[in-house]
This record gives structure tokens, C-alpha cells and sequence, in this order.
């Protein structure tokens, strides 16, 4: 397969016609190869327009839907991240690409190794891999500028806003199927504002706050 032709074909037709148009961005997905952020046997899937399975029920998200997001943050070098679900790392190695520090949380060990050596590979040193459960938020080592949450949730628990610096970000899939959108949240005078950026369809965060339903 001809990784580079097919990562020119994933900018061009997936990224760049989704409204990514930041330079930076496309440069940075250009350098970092997201083939070898997945398993020998999903290699030639790297860059196809869908989730990819992952170990364990994960997902790795579509690129399109990871660059969004991405570019969505405007990250600068001065920024501590928290990444709440590391996955296959590749959104963590993106972060750290252009962050100041990097906290990434895996409920699973097995998916933060194997993310780890693929990290290391790639140079990226500035990464702090973390086993645990960050579904309802993570204290450790807060406040971060910009908190990312690969997995979907019902709704935003609050401590998550609370381990946000003044004028920091955040970016999560805010809903439950059929009906979830990405959602950017700014901090200012400690209030957290919401905006909208698309409608998508993620799993769950495992042990994801559940959603009181009213029955009549």
C-alpha cells in the first residue's frame, strides 16, 4: 500500500473538505504517521473515513472527526493538556506535537502500553501516560488549559470545568445515539460556554455518567 497516497487522499478529500483548513493542522497530520498508531492488521485501514476498532471495544476515530476537534482547540506551545481515553495514542501524539505537556488517561493498561511504545517511537517525550478512570474527570495534576475526551458522554460532569485554567478549552461529543454533537467549552469568569461545532456519532466512555430519564 502507498502510505503517503493515501494520506495525501485523506487530507485532501476527507480533512480539507470538512473545514479544516488551518495550515498548521494539515501540516502536522501530513508529519505524523497515523499508520503506525494502529495494529499491523488495520494498517491499510489507517486512513479510511469511519471509526477503527480498537482492543477492548474502543474506537479510533475518524480523521476527520480528530482533526476537527483538533483544530478546534488552537493548541499552543505553552499548554498543558489532559486527554481523557489514549486509545490507539494518535490524538496524543498530535497533542503533544504542539502542547507545552501532555497527561493522557487509559481505563485500559493494555491500549496505554501499546500507545506508549508507539509514542516513544515517534520521539514524543513530553507524555504522561496515566491507567485509570477518567469518565467523571480526572484531579490529578489539574488545572490544564485544554482537556480533550475521546469517548462520548451524556453530559459534561463538572468536574472537568473545574479542572480547567481561566481561558482554557475543552472539546468532547456531547449526547446519546442517535443524537450527539462536538462541542467546544471555554472557560471565562469561571463559567464554562459551549459552542457546537458538528453533529457525529461516538461509543461511550466506558463507566460514562448515566442520564436520569423521565418516565411517565
Amino acid at each position: 500500500m502507498d502510505f503517503e497516497q493515501a494520506r495525501f487522499n485523506m487530507i485532501e478529500q476527507q480533512i480539507r473538505t470538512w473545514n479544516v483548513l488551518d495550515q498548521a493542522v494539515l501540516e502536522l497530520l501530513r508529519e505524523i504517521p497515523r499508520e503506525h498508531f494502529v495494529d499491523d492488521s488495520h494498517r491499510t485501514l489507517a486512513f479510511a473515513d469511519f471509526n477503527l476498532p480498537l482492543a477492548h471495544g474502543q474506537v479510533m476515530m475518524q480523521p476527520k472527526v480528530e482533526a476537527r476537534l483538533f483544530q478546534a482547540l488552537a493548541l499552543t506551545n505553552e499548554d498543558r493538556v489532559l486527554e481523557i481515553g489514549t486509545g490507539s495514542g494518535y490524538m496524543t501524539a498530535l497533542l503533544a506535537a504542539r502542547a507545552a505537556s501532555v497527561t493522557s488517561v487509559e481505563l485500559f493498561s493494555e491500549l496505554s502500553r501499546r500507545a506508549g511504545e508507539r509514542l516513544h517511537a515517534a520521539g514524543l517525550a513530553h507524555v504522561e501516560l496515566a491507567t485509570g478512570d477518567g469518565a467523571t474527570g480526572w484531579p490529578d495534576g489539574g488545572p490544564y488549559d485544554v482537556i480533550v475526551i475521546t469517548g462520548s458522554l451524556p453530559h459534561l460532569p463538572s468536574a472537568f470545568g473545574e479542572a480547567l485554567n481561566q481561558g482554557g478549552r475543552l472539546v468532547a461529543i456531547i449526547g446519546e445515539a442517535p443524537s450527539m454533537e462536538a462541542i467546544l467549552y471555554r472557560k471565562t469568569d469561571a463559567c464554562l460556554h459551549s459552542k457546537s461545532l458538528f453533529d457525529t456519532h461516538l461509543p461511550a466512555l466506558v463507566n460514562a455518567p448515566e442520564t436520569n430519564h423521565f418516565t411517565f
